[in-house]
């Protein structure tokens, strides 16, 4: 038994407590099953055995990062979030909104050191609080994933239109540049648009660049890193030049007073406003799922995510305050306020370079939601989770192919017919339940495995930072409307019966004498 033992996968011995014990109820066993953990050296197995090519550098991860980041919260969101929610004091609510994702950037960048593999929080939850939580984090991550790339290819299409109408005076028809469905929040349905069928422009980039990802990841940091520079220049000639017009006059009020409901300005606008432009920060956990493809991921993540983060958070400030320093922010609720910023300045040449900036740059963010959803799934195929043909790799391009094409069709139907303001605060919710778990995770693993090595701690002590990061993700989550937190309940459950009926019956981790028998034939 011994020799058998020692020449079986990581799988059998992850758990000291299976199988059941001889004075335990069935219930009870089962019960404890749901939270069997992965321990850290199957995880460690898990890393040296990976099919996956390992391609990327630090600056790579780097401009990944950035690339996944600056994108829809800051081009479209943050407008919308200072028109109807926060009015100049939507630079309050991105800096609450930075505070809180920053504590989950620090633990992120403790957990990639130690669990360096393709998973991202599932993974991580799976080596803390065990499979069931870590399978609803897992479908969480799938919904984050797939609804931001939909979202932002949604931004992506906005702009793609105003540049065509800024730089030529060419009008695209809204009958195939627009979705064909908007959400009345105050009724809670969903209306029909006269005369929109399908968004084309949305739906052909998250086409092309889910071939673009197939074909291989090197190339697509290679293309990232160019947007990325793109980018930046133009958010950066963007506060230059129109901060050079800023109007101190708009600034009043700071924060508008609050208009009868919830979310309608005052404080209480503030804190919802943190909700919608949270979407704004997310992208630097989609680093934590390309693990495996980084050539040194215990080094090179932590530097990576913090160093993206740093910079978008100061570039993020600054546009913040040019937008609502140059125009009123009642003027913000457009798909481009960039545009309408620099449209009220009359620079038409900033404006033609603000509408391209934005289309390019979009386009790294599409990309880099696109590279994380797949490598969820291939993560939980690993573990028995999910069918096995998401654990499939292109045996010429060292990509997962099967669940990237698989991702790619379902958000780029999401993308050709949903709202933007739909897809990204359930995006923002999605993500606030991911960054829960993950912070509540470094606090576990500090007590359950302090031997690990760990080449960066958050620091403060297991308490401080992941716990108040915790409290404020439950925070921002609370503020999410009603119907997003149904929408978000009524995916976990599909997911759930999908555990139960699937997953559960197939678990390595559960299902340990299973791969005993299977060995032994």
């Amino acid at each position: 038994m011994t020799d058998l033992r020692s020449n079986m996968t990581s799988y059998e011995f992850i758990t000291s407590g299976l199988p059941r014990q001889p004075d335990e109820s069935v219930w009870k066993y089962r019960i404890r099953k749901l939270f069997t953990v992965k321990s850290m050296k199957s995880i460690d197995e898990d890393h040296k055995t990976s099919e996956l090519k390992r391609s990327l550098n630090v600056f790579d991860l780097i401009m990944i990062g950035i690339g996944g980041i600056i994108g829809n919260g800051i081009f479209v969101l943050a407008g919308q979030a200072a028109a109807t929610r926060s009015g100049p004091a939507v630079v309050i609510s991105i800096l609450l909104a930075g505070i809180t994702a920053s504590f989950a950037a620090l633990s992120y960048s403790e957990l990639a050191t130690m669990i360096p593999i393709s998973g991202s929080s599932y993974t991580y939850t799976y080596a803390t609080l065990g499979e069931l939580i870590a399978w609803i984090i897992g479908w969480d991550l799938t919904l984050e994933y797939l609804v931001g790339s939909a979202a932002v290819a949604v931004g992506w299409s906005g702009y793609f239109k105003f540049f065509f109408l800024d730089a030529f005076g060419i009008e695209f028809s809204s009958s195939w540049t627009e979705a064909p469905f908007i959400y009345n929040s105050t009724t809670s349905t969903f209306e029909t648009v006269p005369g929109a069928y399908f968004n084309v422009p949305a739906f052909c980039i998250v086409v092309l660049l889910t071939i673009l990802l197939v074909l291989g990841i090197k190339e697509s940091a290679r293309y990232a890193s160019f947007v990325v520079s793109i980018k930046l220049i133009v958010i950066f000639l963007f506060i230059i030049v129109a901060g050079s017009r800023v109007n101190p006059e708009n600034f009043q009020p700071f924060i508008p007073p609050n208009q009868g409901s919830f979310p309608s300005f005052g404080v209480t606008g503030v804190l919802a406003g943190s909700t919608v432009v949270f979407f704004a920060y997310i992208g630097f956990d989609s680093l934590s799922t390309i693990a495996q493809e980084s050539k040194n991921p215990q080094r090179d993540l932590p530097i990576a995510i913090m160093g993206s983060f740093s910079v978008v958070s100061i570039i993020y400030v600054a546009v913040c305050i040019v937008l609502t320093g140059v125009v009123s922010y009642v003027k913000l609720d457009n798909p481009a306020p960039l545009s309408v910023a620099v449209d009220a300045i009359g620079f038409r040449w900033l404006a033609i370079m603000v509408d391209l900036g934005a289309v390019i740059g979009l386009t790294s963010v599409i990309l880099v939601t696109l590279m994380g959803q797949p490598r969820i799934f291939f993560a939980m195929a690993n573990d028995g989770l999910f069918p096995k043909f998401a654990s499939k790799v292109h045996p010429r391009f060292g990509t997962p192919y099967v669940v990237t094409i698989m991702g790619g069709a379902i958000a780029s139907l999401g993308a050709a017919f949903l709202p933007i303001d739909v897809l990204a605060e359930l995006m923002s919710v999605g993500t606030l339940l991911a960054f829960f778990l993950v912070n509540i995770g470094v606090t576990i693993l500090r007590y359950t495995a302090p031997d690990a090595p760990r080449k960066f701690k958050v620091p403060g002590g297991p308490f401080l930072i992941p716990l108040l990061g915790a409290a404020l993700n439950i925070l921002l989550i609370a503020t999410a409307s009603v119907a997003t937190i149904i929408r978000l309940f009524g995916w976990m459950a599909i997911g759930l019966i999908l555990y139960v009926f699937y997953g559960i019956k197939r678990s390595r981790v559960n299902n340990q004498e299973k791969c005993i028998e299977k060995a032994t034939t």
